[in-house]
């Protein structure tokens, strides 16, 4: 890619979010090698209590809900608070909001009150992405795809969490006016093994896009 190419990309911070398995880490690891940019990915598999939370979300929601939350404010954190001057860009694979978002839904009401309070005190660190990009697949390709990559912990997940996930984040997405948001409705594409794809991927997030919802259907 040329320099002239390199500074095509209108936007610093760019989050890339997505439901699980929707290829959220995939785009950031491309996008950061094609644009020289710093890249944030979310340690999941740090989370002890993950594979406990998956066989028993009752007990031990909470306790996943706040460990994740701990680990994604240390590293939102220390990338905003000491950026890399080498890069022009940041890309991550995650958005702080996602913490309330899932805890929304894995919570019991009186537990999501209290996160709810912790939550608005940490995210008062961190400013909103200059771009939003929600890659949205539907739940049939999230499980295919989880069960392609064979993480033992997520076998337990079922097409009803992950079609709750995606309501979440919907209702969250269509409320937002302050900053942009890019949906791509991606049928049937894989940007990893088809170069093409992602090339047309790397030409929607290059367009400059006024505040509010943006969505686009990129197919076969």
């Amino acid at each position: 890619m040329s320099e002239d190419q390199m500074k095509a990309l209108p936007y610093r911070h760019i989050c890339i979010e997505g439901n699980i398995g929707s290829g959220k880490t995939s785009l950031v690891e491309k996008l950061s090698v094609d644009y020289n940019g710093h890249k944030i990915l979310e340690q999941f598999e740090d989370n002890p209590f993950l594979p406990l939370f998956y066989k028993n979300p009752e007990r031990y929601a909470f306790t996943v809900e706040l460990f994740f939350m701990t680990e994604r404010f240390k590293q939102m954190q220390n990338s905003i608070a000491g950026p890399d001057l080498f890069t022009n860009h940041m890309f991550s694979d995650f958005c702080f909001i996602k913490t309330l978002l899932f805890a929304r839904k894995n919570l019991e009401k009186e537990e999501y009150k209290l996160f709810q309070m912790l939550f608005t005190v940490l995210n008062k660190s961190f400013p909103n992405p200059d771009l939003l990009v929600y890659i949205h697949r539907d739940v049939k390709y999230l499980l295919e795809n989880i069960k392609s990559r064979g993480r033992h912990y997520e076998s337990d997940i079922t097409a009803k969490y992950l079609q709750s996930i995606q309501d979440s984040y919907f209702e969250y997405l269509r409320n937002i006016t302050s900053f942009p948001v890019l949906i791509l409705d991606l049928k049937g594409i894989d940007f990893v093994a088809n170069k093409q794809n992602y090339e047309t991927i790397k030409f929607l997030i290059s367009k400059e896009y006024n505040p509010g919802v943006h969505r686009v259907s990129v197919s076969m």
